[in-house]
């Protein structure tokens, strides 16, 4: 049990890192912008550079994550990691501060990918959905105090401490990394050829919605590009007992509605968390602090439910019906504060977000738990890097949506047509979740007591 702690400990620490720097980089765009000398709108790239990196690198992580030693290859991120937030710290000019980012991204991949993977070889099946539970509610935290711990470090220091402040952290848990497990490697081929493939088709992915809607003629050749991408991925791939892209875990049916119920909660999520500011401020007239304020409710509600719904989860509770759950009161969540008048001003919207947030913690720890046991222990790394691309597919797909909306509708009703659409998002969410049904059979291993 200590070893077992101190496993978790450190993978919800990198995990916390990392989300953290995801949500603090935002606060500090106008400090860098003055700092370096850069246009705002180039400081942008400071954000999309890890972004990109990181969609572009997790399923290749996962590959080699299996073929090379989980982790070995988790430390290797985490070394790469804290060599990029090092890096991002020193920068003198825009260009350094964005490939280090770039750097960093490609160190957080093996971290998003494998985390939860090695957890699985540190805890029996009996408590995973615990264990799925303490990393959620570290995410909500972590999403939802990343702007004010940025906005700290910023009134007491440069910005180049946001980065700074990893590398305690990332080099403790480099210290003690012999706590965490090192499974048996698998006898797999790594294809450079598709990992090539791979980050063109989720690199031209991310560039094209992001120039979709301001630079169509440049968007729709990438996301065309992207497309060509992924079919000569898949085409290359299809006949391998363990490809890169997992098509052999979305074969089976349990793990594939998991998937497709996590890209539309995820997706439903985005749509919420870009639409309710402009509600806030432009539809109510409220500042940016007090529009913050009023959106912690939901990543608050995710941190308490999380871990609830993955106890549920241990003890029998199916599943599919805790995940239609959540679905449901997502979607409650977000269909009420579309549907809320705006005269009544912000208080009404809080049990609104309470409920979207309490959605939410229900239906993603047992999704992800599902998601994860529903396939060998040998194939854990590549569940895990499929968690994780389902999550940005469903924060892409509900951004483009959202970016859509803004441009073909008037301002006051894009956010609750957005709402709208994320509360049928989370509904198709919670009614893949029940036709999942009850928790699948166990692999083949778990029966025969492997677990």
């Amino acid at each position: 049990m200590p070893r077992r702690r101190n496993a978790t400990a450190a993978v919800l620490s990198t995990v916390l890192l990392v989300v953290l720097d995801q949500a603090i980089a935002n606060v500090a765009l106008p400090s860098m912008s003055a700092s370096l000398g850069a246009a705002p709108a180039d400081t942008v790239w400071v954000v999309t550079a890890y972004q990109l990196a990181l969609v572009m690198g997790i399923l290749p992580a996962a590959a080699i994550g299996e073929r090379f030693g989980l982790r070995r290859t988790y430390a290797a991120g985490l070394a790469i990691f804290t060599a990029g937030s090092a890096a991002c710290a020193l920068a003198p000019t825009l260009g350094w501060l964005v490939a280090a980012r770039f750097v960093q991204g490609i160190g957080a991949a093996p971290l998003m990918a494998l985390g939860i993977a090695l957890l699985r070889f540190s805890w029996p099946q009996g408590g995973m959905g615990r264990v799925i539970g303490w990393m959620a509610m570290v995410v909500a935290l972590g999403s939802a105090l990343g702007p004010m711990a940025g906005a700290a470090i910023l009134s007491a220091a440069g910005w180049q401490w946001l980065f700074a402040v990893n590398l305690p952290v990332g080099i403790a848990v480099l210290l003690f990394r012999g706590c965490l497990p090192a499974p048996p490697v698998a006898a797999r081929r790594i294809d450079p050829g598709s990992i090539a493939l791979n980050a063109l088709a989720f690199g031209t992915l991310v560039l094209g919605a992001d120039h979709a809607l301001r630079e169509p003629g440049i968007g729709l050749p990438l996301l065309a590009a992207s497309a060509a991408g992924f079919a000569a991925l898949v085409r290359r791939e299809r006949r391998r007992e363990a490809p890169l892209v997992p098509l052999d875990l979305l074969a089976n049916p349990s793990f594939r509605l998991s998937v497709t119920a996590s890209v539309c909660c995820f997706g439903a999520q985005m749509t919420g968390y870009i639409a309710l500011p402009f509600l806030l401020q432009h539809g109510l007239g409220l500042s940016v602090l007090a529009t913050g304020l009023c959106m912690t409710p939901w990543p608050l509600m995710v941190a308490v439910c999380g871990p609830l719904s993955g106890r549920l989860a241990d003890r029998g509770v199916p599943g599919g019906a805790l995940c239609a759950a959540g679905g449901t009161c997502l979607a409650a969540g977000l269909a009420l504060a579309a549907l809320l008048p705006e005269t009544h001003g912000p208080l009404p919207l809080v049990p609104a977000l309470l409920l979207a947030g309490a959605g939410f913690g229900l239906f993603q720890v047992p999704n992800n738990r599902n998601m994860l046991i529903s396939v060998p222990k040998a194939r854990s790394g590549a569940a895990g890097g499929m968690q994780g691309t389902a999550r940005l597919a469903g924060q892409t797909a509900g951004g483009l949506a959202m970016g859509l909306l803004f441009a073909a509708a008037p301002l006051p009703a894009a956010p609750k047509l957005g709402l709208g659409l994320g509360a049928c998002l989370a509904l198709l969410g919670g009614a893949a979740s029940l036709l999942r049904g009850a928790l699948p059979a166990e692999p083949p291993e778990v029966l025969a007591g492997g677990e």
